[in-house]
């Protein structure tokens, strides 16, 4: 199959989830392309085309960061492929890493890939569904209250302020549209420095004041789903217990520093899932993370979803086979059906 991956930017891509999927796709002999969100071409009479690079077929790294660096050499040069050429697309782009100078670039892969998607090219996850989730800690609250805590999305400072009190002085404070744990901020009683905080927020946009959890100083539980489904290789789940080194720090982010172990399934996971996967199915969200602590989700990852690169840490298969074979399979299901399905149910068809 020929497959061309959305990222961010190939020069600043770290050796990640995205990487690690793009290997993958390439040890197992298919054409892949790899491409920055910058690099959609659009012209009225031909349509999308896409200035990627293809990964020579010849290349060959067992490192993975050896193979990413020649894929970034200039040696490995850019061109131009129409978009209709390729038969996935995979948004791998985060929109919420980007900064303020490249705003264009935030909404760039999903609305080219709706584009994309309407000429026929498989997209993962599904555009359109990426577009009403596109906002994720919104898209969040409209899952069951009784598996979330307790949150405000405002941009009032006394409705905030009110929260915190409901809350007994104690609340987490974050952007409606951030990742990796920026801009992140436990409140207690001490009202110090909360205008601050709260302004500082503001400024990304809207605010998010959320219940705090005080069981997530014990780490949390990143869980990757794939199809609806707990991501399984050879009966190990991607279940994934984060833990932050820092006694003072509330955040397990992977990008922080937390530790990742082995994690395992339980009831309240298990629990979760059977809840909220048949609105990811019908929403055509192929590959989606979840951050659980006990018995409360407190995020989706949607934009992007990482967590699966850190095998060597934690003892557990990186379940990159599984998922290139998922999306090799989705492609069967198009070609047998004749392209009767839509994107949004091959998107989760097992």
């Amino acid at each position: 199959m020929k497959i061309c991956f959305v990222l961010n930017s190939i020069p600043l891509e770290t050796c990640q989830t995205s990487v690690l999927l793009i290997k993958k796709a390439h040890q197992r002999g298919h054409q892949v392309y790899v491409m920055g969100v910058c690099g959609f071409i659009f012209n009225q009479t031909t349509g999308i085309s896409l200035r990627c690079k293809k990964i020579p077929d010849n290349l060959k790294a067992t490192a993975i960061q050896d193979f990413w660096e020649q894929v970034q050499h200039k040696s490995t040069a850019y061109e131009v492929v129409p978009s209709k050429r390729m038969d996935i697309v995979f948004l791998r782009n985060n929109p919420t890493e980007e900064p303020n100078e490249r705003c264009w670039a935030q909404h760039s892969g999903v609305a080219f890939g709706r584009m994309i998607q309407e000429s026929g090219v498989l997209v993962l996850n599904d555009a359109f569904g990426l577009s009403h989730a596109f906002i994720d800690k919104l898209y969040f609250e409209e899952l069951p209250a009784a598996i979330k805590p307790n949150s405000l999305i405002t941009r009032n400072r006394e409705e905030i302020l009110k929260f915190w009190e409901e809350n007994n002085y104690k609340m987490v404070l974050k952007p409606l549209e951030g990742s990796g744990g920026k801009n992140v901020y436990k409140i207690g009683k001490r009202k110090s420095n909360l205008n601050q905080i709260i302004q500082t927020i503001q400024t990304k946009g809207y605010v998010i004041a959320q219940e705090y959890i005080p069981e997530s100083k014990e780490g949390d539980i990143r869980v990757i789903l794939m199809n609806g489904k707990i991501l399984e290789e050879n009966g190990e789940q991607a279940i994934i217990h984060r833990t932050s080194m820092d006694k003072t720090e509330f955040r397990n982010n992977l990008s922080l520093g937390a530790i990742p172990k082995k994690g395992s399934i339980t009831p309240a996971i298990e629990h979760i899932v059977s809840l909220i996967a048949p609105k990811l199915v019908r929403d055509g969200l192929f590959f989606v993370g979840l951050d659980i602590v006990q018995d409360k989700l407190l995020e989706l990852n949607i934009l992007s979803p990482g967590g699966i690169d850190h095998g060597k840490v934690t003892g557990m298969t990186d379940f990159a086979d599984t998922i290139i074979a998922a999306i090799e399979r989705k492609l069967q299901y198009k070609k047998e059906s004749n392209n009767q399905l839509s994107n949004r149910i091959l998107a989760t068809m097992e």
